[in-house]
């Protein structure tokens, strides 16, 4: 049986794909030509009557349109709108497209003028006026549109969803009642009560394997908040014998859409990080150059006023200082685990960020080549922890799911860009799941190092990485 997706998976694959070399518009023309050929499989050329939208199921229905005429069908085309309202990429490609093939669409925009006649005088209706995005019933015209295709007598197929049916519910109030739907990539919530068939639309395997911008567009950072205290709050633990690596996963988790960044550091090492930029917060802790036990409870009550714990970074391998990480790690509740903090005994929960070597330490496995991925899976699913490893390729896992990511460049092969990761990795799991903030946070950090790459060459730094990120976020997050 056909996975179910949802609404939001299957844009983020769309964007994917289009990432990865597949556009819009490909997929478009090859959505509607997998349509037309479902079609003519099932029933000989007839009279038939393409009711369309103006949003790209309407565009999939321009494509329907033109290429059962090539296969003998005599078509009419009924556009819910005026053309100037379609909207603009492919939906409108198509129907320029369509007029091309000197195939004209009726522009009704007054429901009461909607000709019933059509309707009767068809034998096959081919239903693409609303699609996924539809939410609620339908109302107006595409309200009287549907009640006319329900009442004739023709053959009807929906073109991916019924239009009417809610998507994100599976609830169909008031929608087609199809005696086909040939649905794209994957089935979608509430089709398990029709007749459907799933199309190809040549979807790479890579959109779905490997992280791209359609991760991003559900992922909830600063743009979807109205104050600070809304768009997450990070606790930054570490420092001590290295003091710029809690500061770089500060600023990071800032850069990334984070509202409020603290940093609880040794004394010394949280003055040195308050230098760096008046942004951040800083809490000195008990002792001068290291975290020791002592601090442990006061930095759990810290956590206790933040979303996302970052530990280890910079905090060195002292034993007394690993002893108070692992009591800090046991009292958060959502953690990223980096650096120094990845060691054999630690009890590991949330995100945990290691490179090969560490990943090596904290799981016994010596990982090479081809082995990364099921090593991860394995990993994560004993420790019932998501796992970002920084490998070429990055690989995430949650135990069951897998996914990759292919930005970044050697120039990152410089101390502190872990150290971004973690940040941007806290900053999008304050107010996302475990494993969609590992993956989303793989593929901004790698494209923050390829932005950086591109001025600065290999020769890049850390810091030039978190100058990058709003530009990445801004690129392409695409909601």
């Amino acid at each position: 049986m056909n996975e179910f997706v949802t609404v939001e998976e299957m844009r983020a694959l769309e964007a994917n794909a289009d990432y990865f070399g597949v556009g819009f518009g490909d997929l478009m023309e090859n959505a509607g030509r997998a349509a037309a050929e479902a079609i003519a499989a099932r029933y000989p050329p007839c009279r038939t009557l393409v009711v369309c939208g103006k949003g790209n199921n309407g565009g999939d229905g321009f494509v329907v349109a033109r290429l059962l005429a090539l296969k003998g069908y005599m078509v009419s085309v009924l556009l819910l709108g005026r053309s100037a309202g379609v909207k603009k990429g492919p939906a409108a490609d198509s129907l320029y497209k369509l007029r091309f093939a000197h195939i004209d669409a009726m522009e009704i925009e007054d429901p009461a003028m909607i000709p019933a006649d059509v309707f009767e005088a068809c034998d096959l209706i081919v239903d693409a006026i609303l699609g996924t995005g539809s939410r609620g019933p339908p109302r107006g015209l595409e309200r009287r549109a549907i009640d006319l295709i329900n009442g004739s007598r023709a053959v009807k197929v929906s073109i991916d969803v019924p239009s009417g049916l809610d998507t994100y519910t599976g609830v169909c109030s008031g929608c087609v009642l199809p005696d086909l739907v040939v649905t794209f990539h994957a089935p979608k919530k509430g089709l398990e009560m029709y007749n459907y068939v799933v199309a190809d639309i040549g979807i790479p395997e890579k959109a779905s394997r490997y992280a791209g911008p359609g991760d991003l567009m559900n992922i909830r950072t600063r743009g979807d908040c109205a104050h600070k205290g809304e768009c997450g709050r990070v606790l930054v633990v570490g420092g001590g014998p290295y003091t710029g690596a809690p500061a770089l996963v500060a600023m990071a988790a800032l850069r990334a859409g984070a509202g409020w960044v603290t940093v609880a550091a040794p004394q010394r090492a949280a003055d040195i990080v308050a230098s760096f930029s008046p942004d951040l917060i800083t809490v000195p802790l008990t002792g001068r150059d290291r975290i020791v036990m002592a601090d442990a409870d006061r930095v759990a009550r810290l956590a206790g006023k933040h979303d996302v714990v970052v530990v280890g970074n910079g905090a060195g391998r002292d034993m007394e200082t690993l002893a108070a990480i692992r009591e800090i790690i046991g009292q958060s509740e959502r953690v990223v685990i980096d650096a120094d903090a990845l060691q054999p005994g630690m009890p590991l929960h949330g995100i945990v960020t290691p490179h090969p070597e560490e990943f090596s330490r904290i799981s016994g496995v010596r990982i090479a080549g081809s082995d990364h991925e099921d090593a991860v899976r394995t990993f994560s699913a004993e420790r019932r922890v998501v796992t970002l490893l920084k490998s070429r390729p990055n690989v995430v896992s949650d135990g069951e799911r897998v996914r990759l990511n292919g930005t970044g460049n050697p120039g990152m092969a410089v101390g502190g860009t872990g150290d971004v990761l973690a940040g941007i990795t806290a900053a999008f799991y304050c107010r996302n799941g475990a494993f969609e903030a590992a993956v989303a946070a793989a593929f901004v950090g790698g494209a923050a190092g390829d932005m950086a790459c591109e001025d600065k060459g290999y020769w890049l730094t850390a810091t030039d990485l978190i100058e990058k990120i709003p530009y990445v976020m801004k690129k392409y997050r695409l909601k």
